[in-house]
């Protein structure tokens, strides 16, 4: 399995300069004033240099939202019992999640993939791809081996393959998982040596208290685990999550595809965070869809070096915040492709 992670990495390529300039040059040439549409146009360059094509369109897109549970859910850190985890996946697999409305809404198809889910679950839409039924409690031993880590990315990676030859070409990032904006702090705070208090913050929703006791928890795990700050597949195994390392391998096979991948809110850009220190390369093929209210997403953004395109004050999951951005991405390449340039509009550029 090891061989097939290094065989994926190795196909992931730079971004396409020489086109990210040319659609920077399209970009000046048309009928408003350089720059002026701040972020869209950031998009547009970006977009085209990651697909290589200058007006590229999105007609399939896709949100894969991964599902795994927590062994940490033992330890009394989320409002929800894990019972909702498998819950929530009939409900997105049933079309009524808010993340099913939002994608209805961009015009994008949601994947629900079993990749951890502590409960047998059967469903003509589910994709299932279980690694094991849930992490072990991380404030007790590592969550997984490494083996299953890279069992799961290799899964999340397979998962865009089949759907690029179906003729998807951008993809998002969304989660289901009691307990994993624990995990997530905990990868946060060992890749950045952030400490538990600026790391982790309420979740599902919880109180001073137990986010005092979430906060220790996460000092905890990386005390017993001890993950080395180096290899972010051992931090990924020792206090990460299945979904998180499916999404590792989302975004992986998504760079490797030359397509898009926008990212979540705090749990997909843990997942972010871990697929560019296993190949850098990656950062640039992610966009940052929307800034969290879930305390530590901003620090996560930077240090991964995304701006995020939406503020909405957000902290639900599910891929909520990427699936709205889809909606500016085509918009943006609507301005690539539809937009008169001054020369064919016959409008003088002020030079």
């Amino acid at each position: 399995m090891r061989e097939q992670l290094e065989q994926l990495i190795s196909h992931i390529e730079p971004l396409d300069g020489q086109m990210v300039e040319e659609a920077m040059q399209h970009l000046d040439q048309l009928t408003k004033p350089p720059g002026s549409l701040g972020k869209l146009e950031n998009i547009a360059a970006q977009v085209a240099g990651i697909t290589g094509e200058l007006h590229p369109a999105f007609a399939k897109k896709a949100v894969i939202v991964m599902a795994g549970d927590h062994g940490v859910c033992e330890e009394g850190i989320s409002a929800f019992p894990s019972e909702v985890t498998p819950q929530m996946v009939y409900n997105f697999l049933n079309g009524g999640a808010a993340v099913n409305v939002l994608a209805r809404h961009a015009g994008a198809d949601v994947v629900c993939v079993d990749i951890g889910v502590n409960a047998d679950m059967e469903h003509p839409k589910l994709v299932s791809r279980k690694v094991r039924k849930g992490t072990a409690n991380m404030a007790k031993g590592p969550a997984m081996s490494q083996d299953e880590a890279i069992q799961a990315i290799l899964a999340g990676a397979e998962i865009v393959e089949q759907h690029v030859a179906d003729g998807y070409k951008i993809f998002a990032t969304g989660e289901m998982g009691i307990g994993n904006t624990t995990a997530s702090a905990a990868i946060l705070s060992v890749l950045t040596g952030m400490s538990s208090e600026e790391t982790v913050g309420r979740g599902t929703g919880i109180d001073d208290e137990r986010m005092l006791h979430k906060q220790a928890i996460v000092r905890q795990a990386i005390q017993v685990n001890r993950p080395n700050t180096k290899d972010p597949l051992d931090v990924l195994a020792k206090v990460g999550g299945l979904e998180i390392a499916g999404l590792v391998g989302v975004i992986l096979g998504a760079a490797r595809h030359q397509c898009p991948v926008v990212i979540d809110g705090f749990i997909s850009s843990a997942a972010a965070l871990i697929a560019s220190r296993i190949e850098p390369l990656t950062s640039g093929y992610m966009i940052g869809s929307h800034l969290s209210q879930e305390q530590g997403h901003e620090s996560l953004l930077e240090e991964i070096g995304l701006t995020p395109v939406l503020q909405l004050d957000m902290r639900l999951g599910e891929g909520t915040g990427a699936v709205l951005a889809f909606t500016l991405i085509d918009a943006a390449t609507k301005i690539m492709r539809e937009m008169a340039t001054f020369a064919s509009a016959g409008v003088s550029s002020g030079e």
